[in-house]
Formats: C-alpha cells, structure tokens, sequence
C-alpha cells in the first residue's frame, strides 16, 4: 500500500507545499505564511519592483577596489 506525501495548499496563493516529514511541512508553511505574496504577481516587502535596478544599499555598490558587484 503506497503511503500519502503530506502537503498543504497555501489558501491565499495557491502554492502547494510537500514533503514527506510532516514537521519538515509545518516549518516550511510557517515560513511561507511569513513570505507569502498573497496573489499571483503581488510581491511581499521582501522583494524588489522588477523596474528597480539600483542597490538598495549605495554604499555597498561596489567592492574595496571599486568594482561593481552586483551584474548588471
């Protein structure tokens, strides 16, 4: 008899998460709740407008030898 991989399917994204630990599963979904964009194509304070392209922190733009580090 095949056993059942727990999942749970985020109500208000619709991501569906498994995994074969059902602790591993209630940290995951914990997490996520914390980082879920709510909807499809909505971004959570964590991440960046698609048409920012700056650093978020100017100081750190470059190294110690003034190279960039980020790639453009």
């Amino acid at each position: 008899m095949p056993t059942v991989m727990p999942e749970i399917v985020c109500e208000a994204c619709g991501k569906r998460m498994f995994h074969e630990n059902a602790d591993t599963l209630k940290a995951e979904d914990a997490i996520h709740k914390k980082f879920c964009r709510k909807e499809a194509g909505a971004y959570s304070y964590m991440h960046r407008d698609s048409q920012h392209n700056r650093p978020m922190d100017p100081e750190r733009e470059v190294d110690t030898d003034g190279k960039p580090i980020l790639k453009r």
